[in-house]
């Protein structure tokens, strides 16, 4: 055997082994498609034997389905270079990329495919884009409940869940709403819920509170007044805050302080849509949605002639009582956990309540409502030297309230009873008291200072049911 020939079949061994030991699965084709060389993992990839494929025509198996669409076809019908998908028996994917060898002469030698299966990539590829979908979906609920918790908004308490529900039907229409309710309660929170789930949310939530501005320029301040329409008057006029709710909610707090001559042009504006300015005569098209708030009884205003009857009606569409702090304890504990964090991240501080002072704050009153109890905290938050806010830091009025509701705590000392008993007594009662405000046992172990197992256990040695 002559250097040639040997040469020429070392040359054919080599080109064997790189067709067996690719990572790309190769197959090599003659000018008219026969298959001369193909990798090893033929069955791998195409449920065919290597041995089976060799010799089988390209356009035949692409017709079999075997490979579809055949590459290595396109590129004996093109003469040039062809890369594309192409999909296999059981959907298995494989990216393609074939060229063409050419003789001295011009004429085409064969045709080498390389092949990858993108299946495990694409897969891969669809989990991430799935993961990232459920990703942003759990941002943007995380977002939305920081958003709810910044606005203090909790709904614990059975009447507060029937708002939570309320606000969602209320905000997919743009019917008037009317919140009723004392000084504190968080009238402006609801309102801003019911903007935040509306479709106008892309709009502004512009509020006002008509108590606080005097009367005298009440009228400007809410329908804008053009350049010269009285003393003092800007030279450019003033967009009124109506018109910068045009395409999204218009919030009236404390409407009850309306003046009744602005009532008749605030119920004007309501029915038709459009509003004047100040010192001008051209009227101006609004589309915004009207949430309004008092803390006042309507309906006796009524009858008494300071509140017309015809904008009461029309305001009063979807009436939203929010009752007082103190008839909803359950949302006391919620508050104090989220209104604490709040000021933390505020304040970059690392403060917290002991179950004392926990305790205490959870018997008082509240006569200011949401807004007090905010307030309460912030002056503990930041004046407390400690990270542990005890009751000897509370204000007078609340540790007075605590100490008052323990004296009324019954004596165990003039009792008849060994001390595991009374021990057990107190026990029993803090359990039942823990029971009544924490909805679950996690809520009344971080409550009573001890782990949620140990709630547990102690529940069912007194067959107390939690909530």
């Amino acid at each position: 055997m002559n250097n040639e020939e040997s040469r020429a079949r070392w040359m054919s061994r080599v080109l064997e082994g790189i067709v067996e030991t690719s990572r790309d699965h190769l197959l090599i084709t003659d000018p008219e498609g026969y298959i001369q060389l193909v990798g090893d993992s033929s069955y791998e990839m195409y449920g065919i034997g290597k041995d089976e494929l060799l010799g089988k025509n390209v356009i035949e198996l692409e017709k079999e389905k075997v490979f579809s669409p055949s590459v290595t076809r396109k590129v004996m019908d093109t003469k040039t270079p062809q890369t594309m998908m192409q999909e296999i028996p059981g959907g298995r994917k494989l990216m393609v990329t074939a060229y063409p060898l050419w003789n001295a002469d011009g004429s085409m030698h064969s045709v080498i495919s390389y092949s990858h299966d993108l299946t495990e990539i694409l897969e891969l590829k669809r989990r991430y884009e799935s993961l990232t979908e459920q990703l942003k979906q759990f941002e943007s609920e995380i977002e939305e409940l920081r958003e709810k918790n910044q606005e203090g908004f909790v709904a614990v308490s059975q009447p507060m869940r029937d708002i939570d529900r309320l606000i969602k039907k209320v905000a997919m229409v743009d019917s008037t709403v009317l919140i009723l309710g004392e000084s504190g309660v968080g009238k402006n929170v609801i309102a801003r819920e019911i903007h935040r789930n509306s479709r106008r949310f892309g709009g502004q939530f512009v509020e006002i509170n008509c108590g606080s501005i005097p009367e005298g320029l009440l009228e400007s301040e809410l329908f804008g007044y053009e350049a010269g329409a009285f003393t003092g008057a800007g030279k450019q006029g003033k967009q009124g805050i109506i018109e910068m709710a045009n395409q999204g909610t218009l919030f009236l707090d404390e409407l009850g302080e309306l003046p009744l001559t602005l009532q008749a042009k605030l119920l004007k504006v309501i029915q038709e849509k459009r509003l004047q300015r100040v010192g001008s005569m051209q009227y101006r098209d609004v589309d915004f949605r009207l949430i309004a708030a008092t803390n006042r009884d309507l309906e006796k205003m009524v009858k008494e002639g300071k509140f017309r009857q015809d904008l009461y009606f029309r305001l009063n569409v979807v009436p939203i009582h929010v009752p007082a702090l103190r008839n909803r304890p359950e949302d006391i504990a919620a508050l104090l956990k989220l209104v604490v964090r709040t000021l933390n991240e505020r304040y970059g501080m690392n403060k917290r309540l002991d179950a004392a002072a926990t305790h205490a704050l959870m018997q008082y009153a509240w006569p200011g409502n949401v807004r007090e109890l905010e307030n309460v905290l912030e002056r503990m938050v930041v004046t407390a030297d400690e990270d542990v806010i005890t009751p000897q830091h509370l204000p007078a009025e609340i540790r007075a309230v605590g100490e008052e509701q323990a004296a009324m705590e019954p004596s165990v000392a003039a009792s008849r009873m060994s001390l595991r008993d009374a021990l057990e007594q107190v026990e029993e009662k803090w359990l039942r008291h823990a029971a009544e405000r924490c909805r679950t046992t996690a809520e009344m172990a971080e409550f009573l200072g001890i782990s949620q197992p140990s709630v547990v256990r102690k529940l069912q040695k007194y067959r107390i049911r939690s909530t």
